[in-house]
């Protein structure tokens, strides 16, 4: 079996970017995280210490979210560095982080970066 705990669609206002208006003011950003946990403990037992907390998670996010960067490569590896060294049992991380509406010139939702990597490659 495989399982996994996911947080979708996390909303944050924040200021990352390269540019001196995106840092100033600031912009929403979006982050979607699937994380390959074993859930089969916890499927037993109803005890949430078996298991990953995904409000301990979305904290974890939220305090990487907080600290300016210029790239949302250098965010999205923050965070993928942080949720490894403070949830052991997660195997595996599928993050998604965009920044809507980007000051590009373009009619556009948004743009962003996917990482998809397990603690072994870490």
């Amino acid at each position: 079996m495989s399982s996994y705990i996911f947080l979708d669609r996390m909303r944050f206002f924040a200021h990352h970017g390269v540019g001196r208006q995106e840092t100033l003011v600031g912009n929403e950003f979006v982050v979607s995280l699937r994380l390959k946990v074993d859930i089969g403990h916890a499927m037993q037992t109803d005890d949430v210490t078996d298991t990953v907390s995904y409000a301990e998670v979305y904290e974890a996010v939220k305090k990487e979210m907080e600290i300016p960067s210029k790239l949302l490569e250098h965010v999205g590896g923050r965070i993928v560095k942080r949720l490894f060294g403070d949830f052991p049992p997660i195997e595996d991380i599928e993050l998604k982080l965009s920044k809507r509406n980007p000051p590009m010139g373009a009619d556009i939702e948004a743009a962003g970066i996917e990482i998809h990597t397990s603690r072994q490659q870490q």
